[in-house]
């Protein structure tokens, strides 16, 4: 089971990326993240996220590019290979 799962919907048009997103989140294992690759910030998609108990870590790539990282609250493995990642205390 690979830690990292890769979701890119910058070509996608609202909602898909929104319910594309959600239950890609549903469905992670433990150890798992989702990296969400977006042309714009998923607003609404944070909310969600939070009723949901996911943690997420947003990072702008470019001027045209935002991804996020999300992993399930209590995911101490996979919030840590985030962190390795973004080298960003979480």
């Amino acid at each position: 089971m690979p830690g990292e799962i890769l979701l890119d919907v910058s070509e996608l048009e609202p909602p898909e990326p929104l319910t594309l997103t959600l239950e890609a989140a549903a469905s992670l294992q433990p150890g798992q993240y989702l990296r969400m690759l977006h042309r714009r910030e998923p607003c609404m998609l944070y909310g969600n996220l939070d009723e949901q108990h996911f943690k997420y870590l947003q990072c702008k790539g470019t001027v045209s590019a935002v991804e996020v990282f999300i992993w399930r609250e209590q995911d101490q493995k996979a919030a840590a290979v985030v962190q390795s990642i973004v080298d960003t205390p979480i």
